[in-house]
């Protein structure tokens, strides 16, 4: 008998089916990946099988835990079974946690609330061993602290505790690793790998990205539109995939864009000795306040057409470079300059030179107002200039920046809302366009995004940088992305840049521990045709 079991699962919500005949089955100690893009149904499954379904939901089919139909149970035996027999990790570790609780108190909560007889001494004890074991031992991270004190690869750690605190039999993983840079993300897969062995847990891990879970799980679930289409174990599956589905997240997920010749060198931007400081609460009454050095005599250039990438870890210096680049924070020392013209004169920021910049974020949603309309969201950059276009030269513009990222001119009258992930962050481009920068800036710009969908948005940059000859800084988490949108790659650590050189050389080669450490991190999957040939040799 498997631990878990679902059996022709259905899934409507108000009569809108999500989840059509699903089955798949979890053996004790195994590890199994469903993975597909944003709305293929991976989440709802896992919330069908914690039964925390939202009002209006309906079932058929069956959800066997080690013989119990879950479907069939009341709401007080899944309160019993919930977090005691299947515990569950969410995405968003900093809204999975309470910020008025310490981390002690929370892994601690989830241990009494299954055993109210547990005094709590005992709790925290139990809890402080729980924590050692995800790699948060209470000498270096004591009970005490809260979660806005960790990290983001620490908040999911206790997290992860927190799912784990109560041995469960079935460990469900939705997306763990999602917003965590390559380093955190290996260590926090390596962590559950590990948890699910040595306890003999089953682990259901969901994730958009095939290359997050190719070498980790044993067998993957492929959903498409609420269904799975194919499954198996998780070797086979990469090198005898029969779906053309399948077929496409592998593509997509190793995707590589062919970006056209750089132009002769031309000097553009100029990062010279720069050194940003933040200041630190005083640790004493009278005492000074100490300050913490984010960014450290960082220089280098970048050439116009040039596609330089930034990499490293978060927490690197890398968003405080970059808020120093725009003009939005000066520096303590040193110099940055657009064609020659300082980013900031005096203590002020030059507005004719940040009107020359513009910036692509990862959250294309949350960039723009959801009240207006896409012709007022992408002219935005307009009250920057002195003479902004108006009447028929606005709308010919509007219409231009929509075509050249791939929507309709009819787009302009729409609301945010309407578009899809892929669709709202070419939007975001196109705010980024319609006044022709001379650097765009594009933080973490695909990292939110399906790997169909992010695959789509790298070949728009490509052909973007042939019709506009781009220059752009491309900030990312992402090595498998920096290393097929970019010409030359900075590597930053601890406010440094460790490592500079062409994109290929860097990662063919490197010369820097740190920079050796985040590719061996990297989960990148190879081409379908080098699968093939391991597969078949000769």
């Amino acid at each position: 008998m498997s631990l878990l079991e679902i059996s022709n699962l259905s899934l409507s919500i108000y009569e809108t089916e999500i989840l059509h005949d699903v089955s798949l089955a979890i053996e004790t100690g195994e590890i199994v990946a469903i993975t597909g893009e944003s709305g293929s149904g991976k989440s709802m499954t896992a919330l069908a099988t914690m039964q925390l379904l939202p009002k209006g939901a309906h079932t058929t089919g069956q959800i066997m835990l080690r013989g119990k139909d879950l479907t069939q149970l009341d709401e007080a035996a899944l309160c019993k079974l919930r977090g005691n027999e299947v515990g569950m990790v969410f995405q968003e570790p900093m809204t999975a946690l309470n910020p008025l609780h310490t981390i002690g108190r929370q892994v601690a909560e989830a241990i009494r609330i299954h055993n109210p007889a547990l005094g709590r001494v005992e709790a925290e004890t139990r809890a402080a061993k729980t924590l050692t074991r995800v790699g948060l031992p209470g000498d270096q991270f004591p009970l005490s602290r809260f979660p806005h004190e960790l990290s983001g690869g620490q908040r999911q750690r206790v997290v992860i505790a927190m799912a784990i605190a109560r041995h469960p039999r079935l460990l469900i993983a939705d997306e763990p690793t999602t917003a965590l840079d390559v380093t955190t993300q290996a260590q926090i897969l390596d962590l559950l790998k590990t948890l699910a062995k040595e306890d003999g847990m089953g682990l259901l891990m969901i994730t958009h990205d095939l290359a997050v879970v190719a070498d980790m799980a044993d067998r993957i679930v492929v959903m498409r539109q609420g269904e799975v289409v194919e499954q198996g174990e998780t070797k086979h599956l990469l090198t005898h995939m029969t779906h053309p589905y399948t077929k496409m997240l592998f593509e997509a997920s190793a995707h590589q864009v062919s970006l056209p010749e750089a132009p002769s060198p031309q000097p553009l931007l100029n990062v010279e000795n720069v050194t940003r400081d933040y200041k630190l609460p005083r640790k004493t009454l009278f005492g000074a306040p100490g300050h913490f050095r984010a960014v450290n005599n960082v220089s280098f250039d970048l050439q116009r057409g040039e596609r330089l990438g930034l990499v490293g870890e978060s927490g690197c210096g890398k968003s405080a470079l970059t808020r120093a680049i725009l003009g939005l924070e000066q520096v303590q020392s040193g110099t940055i300059t657009l064609n020659g013209a300082p980013v900031f004169t005096d203590t002020k920021p030059n507005l004719n030179v940040r009107r020359k910049m513009q910036v692509v974020f990862q959250d294309p949603y949350g960039s723009f107002n959801p009240r207006h309309r896409v012709d007022r969201l992408i002219t935005e950059p307009f009250y920057l200039l002195p003479d902004p276009p108006a009447g028929a030269a606005r709308a010919k513009a509007i219409d231009e920046a929509l075509i050249a990222i791939g929507l309709s001119p009819a787009d302009a009258q729409k609301y945010i809302h309407e578009f899809s992930g892929g669709q709202r962050q070419r939007i975001a481009i196109a705010r980024a366009l319609i006044i022709k920068p001379e650097l765009i800036l594009f933080d973490e710009a695909v990292s939110a995004l399906d790997v169909s969908v992010r695959a789509q948005i790298l070949d728009l940059l490509a052909d973007l940088c042939e019709a506009y000859a781009l220059s752009y800084l491309f900030i990312s988490h992402d090595l498998s992305v920096v290393r097929t949108i970019t010409d030359r790659v900075l590597v930053m650590k601890s406010g440094e840049i460790v490592e500079d050189g062409p994109t290929e050389d860097v990662f063919q080669s490197p010369r820097h521990p740190y920079t050796r450490d985040l590719i061996a991190a990297a989960r990148m999957l190879p081409s379908v045709e080098q699968e093939h040939a391991h597969a078949h040799p000769g």
